[in-house]
This record gives C-alpha cells, structure tokens and sequence, in this order.
C-alpha cells in the first residue's frame, strides 16, 4: 500500500482536473493522501475534499508563510475544524526564515498556539521548517518535554518533520524526539547527495514519504506540476538507496503513516 503523507490537493492547480489526479493515484496503489491546510480557508477546503474522496484525509493549520491570516479567533475556529472525523494531524505549522512573509516572533508565536492545540486536542503536527531547523527543533523540544510531563499520549508519535532537508544531526534530534521524518520529491535528485546519504543512514522505521504536490517533483519530472501518484517514484529511489525490495520500503513506511495518524 502506497500512501502520500503530505499533498495540497486544495490548490487550484488542481482544479481543472482533480478527479483525474485521484484516479491516476489509485491506479499505481496509493491507498491514503493527507491534505494538510496552509490557512483557515485552505483547511475547510482540504476537510471537504476529504469528505469526497474516501482516501483523502486532513489536517488543519495555519502555515508560517500565511501567518499576516491569523488573528484572534483563529485558534477556536481551527479548534473547532480539528473535531472533524477525517482531520488526523494539526498542520502544515512550524517556521519559515527564507520567505520574509512573516516576521519571525510572529511565526513562533503562531506555532506555539499551533503546538498547544495540538496537545490539548491530542493530534499530532505537521512541521514546516525552512532555513529555520534550529528554532524549530529548540520549540519542538519545549513542547515534547511538556507533552512527557502531561503524560500525553503524543509523547511516542508527535508528528513528522515535512520534507526534511536537515543535516544528520538535525535527523537525530528529530529522532530523539520521536518525530518521523519525510521525505519528497528532492532524494531523487542527482544531485542531492547529502540528502541521500541521510536516507541511507536512517532507519525505514522513521521515515514518511510525501509528494508535497503540486510542488517538489521527483526525476525525471522535475519542473513539471507534482502529483500524489509520483509518490511511488521516491519509494523506488528510497528502495535503491537503502538496497531494499520496494514491498519492504512501502509496507514499513504506511505502517509509519497509520501509527502516526490512525487511519
């Protein structure tokens, strides 16, 4: 069973042909696509698609890219998005230094509320980290250390790192945290070395693996608008690199998926 754990389904690239783009993912196997929101709008969008389609599922949030969006209500009406039977996860959240769309304290504070509701509505996140690694892991360990202390039951699967492009001891940090890691379109990319070294070093059991379409599109179509189906091109490259049969990467990396978020 294949699954794409992070797809913005939402986005109007997809608007024209949707439908398509769901058939074509079940043709090659994909059993579960996660649809995490970037606003509040983006978030209703992704839980209506996820009442269409059965292997469509949500996750709603505030992206530190939008956060000019939030204001003082938008936590209560994520709150009250988040009780939906198809929302899985509190996400896409985290912090994002290399678009100067929000200022950084502003960001932060945005993911701590994120991060509280995540905890106090027992779902796990979904983290956006961008040339911002290391303010993200130093919240990320405030948050899990509180989570310990609550005796949370996110305490063993908090969330995944999306699209993971840390170094290995940003990996080991995730790992010490008990976040998965995932990964998109990029570790098949030629050039990419560092990248596919991680993946070599890292166990099966921590990984995830995404498409983040309509961006990050595997070889050989790179350029062209990302899909959910591409999926399978990352477990082939990640199968290559860990010299392991494809059945053996897709099996351990959906279990991942369906301990994280219980679908």
């Amino acid at each position: 069973m294949l699954v794409d754990t992070h797809c913005h389904l939402d986005f109007n690239w997809f608007d024209q042909d949707r439908d398509e783009i769901i058939d074509r993912a079940r043709e090659v196997g994909v059993k579960r696509i996660l649809n995490p929101g970037i606003t509040l709008r983006s978030s209703e969008h992704a839980i209506q698609l996820a009442e269409k389609y059965p292997e469509v599922y949500a996750a709603v949030g505030v992206h530190p890219n939008d956060g000019s969006s939030w204001e003082e209500g938008t936590i209560s009406q994520l709150r009250d998005l988040a009780v939906h039977q198809k929302v899985v996860a509190i996400g896409e959240i985290g912090l994002d230094y290399y678009r100067d769309h929000t200022p950084h304290e502003l960001q932060k504070r945005i993911f701590k509320e994120q991060l509280n509701l995540a905890a106090e509505i027992n779902l796990p996140v979904i983290i956006h980290t961008r040339d911002s690694i290391n303010d993200a892991l130093d919240l990320l360990k405030i948050w899990c250390s509180d989570l310990k202390d609550s005796k949370s039951g996110l305490v063993e699967h908090p969330g995944v790192l999306h699209s993971f492009s840390g170094d290995q001891d940003d990996a080991k940090q995730a790992r010490a945290l008990k976040f998965f890691v995932g990964f998109t379109g990029p570790v098949t990319f030629s050039n990419a070395k560092d990248l596919q070294e991680l993946v070599i070093r890292l166990p099966l059991q921590n990984m995830l693996i995404e498409t983040d379409s309509p961006f990050l599109t595997p070889h050989p179509y790179r350029g062209k608008r990302n899909e959910p189906a591409r999926v399978k091109l990352v477990v082939e490259k990640i199968a290559e690199l860990k010299q392991q049969a494809y059945n053996t990467v897709t099996e351990i990396t959906s279990a991942n998926a369906a301990q994280l978020f219980d679908w």
